[in-house]
This record gives C-alpha cells, sequence and structure tokens, in this order.
C-alpha cells in the first residue's frame, strides 16, 4: 500500500486518523480518468442490476411473518433457500466493482466458538465485503437506513440489529437485544460488529466502543488489509467524499482486499466485569496484528475527539474554526474580544434562570457577534445539532482560546456561571456541562473527574477542581489542552492575546449581591 502523508497528525505518537486524502500523479490521474470514463459506468449499472434483484428477494424472505416471529431468527427453507441466493448476488454485487478476489488468512471461527465478530480497522462502506466470507453474519446498523431503498430491505432481510444515535435509549435497547443473542445458544447467527463505530484511515485503531464486549463472550477478532498501489478506500471525517472513493476504486483495474480472522478471543472473569478492558485488550490484539498503534481516539457525535479517563479532548477545537470564520468575515482581534464582552454581559444577565436561560438563537448571536444570520447559524452547527447554542460553551470556548482571559479569572468565571445556585460547589452534571464548554465538545461523563476532585471530602468546589486540572497527571493534559492555542493567528497574521482579567463583577458576585 502506498504510503500517503498528507501533513496532518494530531500527535507525534499517534498519526491522525480522521483525515485521508489521494495524492495523485499526473500519469495516475490521466489513467484515472481514462479507465474511469470506461469502468465506472459499467461496473456502477452492474452492482445496481444486482441490487434490483436482491430487493424483491430480500423482502420475500421474511414476508407473510407476524412481528412475533420477525423477533426470531429465521429458521427452515426460508433460510436454506433465500440465504444462498443473497450471499451469492452479495459477491456478484463486490465483484462487479473490482473485487475480483478476496484473500482469506485464518479460520472463521462457527457460531458455537465465537458469537461475535469484530472487524477492523472501518475504512468505508466497501468495508461490507467482509460480510461474504462471514456468510451474511447480522450487522448493527443506524435505524435511520432502514429507510433506503434496497438498503433497508437488506438489513430486514438480515434480521440487523437497529440503533438510533440520536436516542440514548435506543442504544439500551440494542445492547440488551445484542446481548439477548450472542447468549442464545446457538440459535442466532454471528453477529458483525465494527467497534470503531467510524470510519478512519487506518493509521491507527480508534478506542472500541464497548456493545460488542459488554456481554462478556468470546469474540473473533477480523482485520482488513487493502494491499493496493493506491490507496482509495478511505473515507474520512476530512479529505475524499463518498463520491471519490467510489470513482477513485472503480477506476482501478482491480482492487485487492485481504481478510484475517485472527484466533478467537475468551475473556477474563475480570474483562467479563470490566468491558472497558476487554474492549481495550481486544483493540490491543488487532492493532499488533495491522502494525498500527491503538489510540485513544474516538469520535463524539460529529466532532473527532481523543479520551484522557472519561474526557473527550477535541482533536480540532470548534473555537478554532469559529474564530477563522470570524477572521475571514472581516473581525479583528479588537471586534471578537468586544463581542466576547457583550456576550459575557447578555449571560450575566440572563445566569439565573440556568442553562436554558443562556440559550441563544441564530439571530441573537448574530447580533452579539455583528455578522448575517448565515454565519451565525454555521457558528450554532460548531456546538450544537440546532439553529441555538448556549452562549457559555462559545464564550469560554473561545475566551480561552484567544486568551481573553488568564487562566485563574477564566476557570472561576466558569465554574460561577455553571454553578447556578451560587452554593459555591457543582454537582456531577453540572461539572459535565462545565468541562464541555471549557473543551468546546459535550461531555458524556465527569464522574472520574469529580471522584477525583472530591476523594477527601463531599462537595466539588472551585479549588478541589483546580487543583486536579492543574496538578493531576492526566487532568493537567486537559488544561493544556483548553490553553494551549493562545495567540491565534488572526486575519492580517497579528497575535490574539490580552491575558486581561475578565469583569471586575463576575457571575457568582452578581448572585451574592441579590
Amino acid at each position: 500500500m502506498e504510503r500517503i502523508d498528507d501533513g496532518y497528525s494530531a500527535t507525534q505518537e499517534y498519526p491522525h486518523p480522521f483525515i485521508h486524502t489521494m495524492k495523485l500523479t499526473r500519469a495516475q490521474r490521466i489513467r484515472g480518468i481514462i479507465l474511469g470514463s470506461i469502468l465506472f459506468p459499467i461496473r456502477v449499472t452492474l452492482a445496481v442490476l444486482c441490487f434490483l434483484i436482491m430487493w424483491p428477494i430480500a423482502r420475500l424472505r421474511l414476508a407473510g411473518l407476524s412481528e412475533e416471529e420477525r423477533s426470531k431468527p429465521v429458521e427452515g427453507w426460508r433460510r436454506w433457500f433465500y440465504h444462498p441466493i443473497i450471499w451469492l448476488l452479495s459477491r456478484a454485487v463486490f465483484f462487479s466493482l473490482g473485487f475480483y478476489w478476496i484473500k482469506v488468512k485464518g479460520r472463521r471461527a462457527n457460531l458455537k466458538e465465537a458469537p461475535v465478530l469484530v472487524v477492523a480497522p472501518h475504512s468505508s462502506f466497501l468495508d461490507m465485503l467482509v460480510l461474504c466470507p462471514a456468510q451474511l453474519a447480522t450487522v448493527v446498523s443506524r435505524s435511520e437506513n432502514t429507510s433506503l431503498p434496497v438498503i433497508g430491505a437488506l438489513l430486514e432481510c438480515n434480521q440487523s440489529v437497529l440503533v438510533s444515535r440520536r436516542d440514548p435509549e435506543s442504544r439500551k435497547e440494542a445492547v440488551s437485544e445484542l446481548n439477548k443473542r450472542v447468549t442464545s445458544d446457538g440459535s442466532w447467527p454471528q453477529i458483525l460488529m465494527f467497534p470503531e463505530g467510524t470510519t478512519t484511515n487506518g493509521r491507527c485503531l480508534l478506542r472500541f466502543k464497548t456493545g460488542a464486549f459488554v456481554p462478556g463472550v468470546p469474540v473473533q477478532p477480523v482485520v482488513l488489509h487493502y494491499p493496493n498501489e493506491l490507496d482509495t478506500i478511505r473515507w474520512t471525517y476530512k479529505g475524499s467524499n463518498w463520491f471519490q472513493v467510489l470513482f477513485h476504486t472503480l477506476s482501478q483495474p482491480y482492487t485487492n482486499i485481504t481478510i484475517e480472522f485472527l484466533p478467537v478471543y475468551t475473556p477474563s472473569e475480570e474483562e467479563k466485569k470490566n468491558s472497558r478492558l476487554f474492549a481495550g485488550n481486544v483493540q490491543k490484539v488487532m492493532a499488533s496484528a495491522l502494525g498500527v498503534p491503538a489510540s485513544d481516539y474516538v469520535m463524539a457525535g460529529r466532532i473527532p475527539v481523543s479520551k484522557l479517563n472519561d474526557l473527550s479532548v477535541p482533536l480540532e477545537s470548534p473555537g478554532k474554526e469559529a474564530m477563522t470564520l470570524l477572521y475571514r468575515k472581516g473581525l479583528g482581534p479588537r471586534d471578537v474580544e468586544a463581542a466576547l464582552d457583550r456576550m459575557i454581559d447578555r449571560m450575566i444577565d440572563r445566569c439565573r434562570s440556568g442553562a436554558e436561560g443562556t440559550k441563544a438563537s441564530a439571530e441573537e448571536l448574530a447580533s452579539i457577534l455583528g455578522l448575517n444570520k448565515k454565519t451565525a447559524i454555521h457558528i450554532c452547527s460548531l456546538y450544537s445539532k440546532d439553529d441555538t447554542v448556549d452562549l457559555r460553551h462559545i464564550y469560554f470556548n473561545m475566551a480561552a482560546l484567544i486568551g481573553h482571559v488568564d487562566e485563574i479569572s477564566l476557570f472561576h468565571s466558569a465554574f460561577a456561571a455553571f454553578d447556578r445556585e451560587g452554593r459555591g460547589s457543582l454537582t456531577k452534571e453540572e461539572l459535565t456541562e462545565l468541562m464541555g464548554a471549557l473543551l468546546g465538545v459535550p461531555q458524556q461523563s465527569t464522574e472520574e473527574l469529580y471522584d477525583t476532585a472530591t476523594e477527601d471530602q463531599e462537595q466539588l468546589t472551585e479549588e478541589s477542581l483546580l487543583l486536579v486540572l492543574t496538578t493531576h497527571p492526566i487532568y493537567q493534559k486537559v488544561t493544556k489542552e483548553i490553553l494551549q492555542s493562545k495567540g491565534l493567528p488572526s486575519a492580517n497574521g497579528t497575535s490574539v492575546n490580552n491575558n486581561r482579567s475578565l469583569l471586575n463583577s463576575s457571575v457568582n458576585e452578581d448572585k451574592k449581591s441579590e
């Protein structure tokens, strides 16, 4: 495989896993255009024909069954008749796309040996070719995919475990269903999962999600290799999009893939009780087989982050992107600082009503920043899933980045802003919101940080939190991450960094004066 150095790296220790770009020579581009103009339409047409044939067959497999019957594994003639047809057509799809040969190393474990197959690295939608040597094992998929033509029918035929990324209850139900199937003593087919949860450039393995490991049953690691001259398979957070991946791959005379079944990993008693430990150890085994690092990177929503204990630290801060956008729109350093001052004034006026009181619409954010609504919506999207945003998240994240305040003032003001009742301490939920604002990404949990900071006392005070964030060997890295980007270049190349104190009247003082 050609090594592609695109200059992106999150740290010197681990390569950045969320960016992949293809660098083609002039000869490769010319060859791609010539072959692509011929092979691409032919291969797409053949693949579409195969899918169209599969569509009604997939529907027929479960036709006439009640909801109760569909909740049980398909058996009898519906399995032995339809399964080989779907398998053959699935293989035909990938054959038409140029995957003429599948090299298989190792032996696939049977259902009794390993109810779960875990596959990595996850590079793109083309990884689904692994289902052919896996005999169409059941997959875990987003519930939103069921509405897609053909794909929805195939997921239904596969009796896939469905999960909605937006619904926490759906995740719990999916874990429960997964646990029921893998402990069914062989009545359900094997489950195939991509524990990274998203696609990467394959330079390291992301931290595995624990879903496949919660049941505590043996798993078989499966690693994918694409030993080709051009690495056209990768579809990542930034870089090649899905069409480029498809076009460049289908423009090659053929594409090689090696699927390696590693020995079954049987968890110890400790690993059965600790799914995080189980997942981490399997990740290391697979990383070793691939010759890449096992990292703590994950995709939190739509943002790539690294995990430091229970905290999610963004690889690319939303505040940086917001600042770049503001500079491009003509705002200078003083304009940005004036906007932040207006923002803190608005927050002080509203903080008494809690988190909802600090919510702002895109129109209000546009007014504070002095920009049009379209730009404000873009900034909102960096911090929120809709057109409203918590002003505290924007203020504290951006203030930390540009050095609008000194470190002590920053933490003092942030603590006060999330101490809704002005009692001088934070709950676990308030701490989670606070760290999300400072880091610029929502935090799933900060329980470990809370327990560490309250080890010798009952309440989380400002002093105890600051002590942990500045002295703890792991959490002090988070503090450095928050403050590392001071002196961001502005549109004219100057450095933005006042390090001046925050408003003389802090949120906490405002509360006390009531």
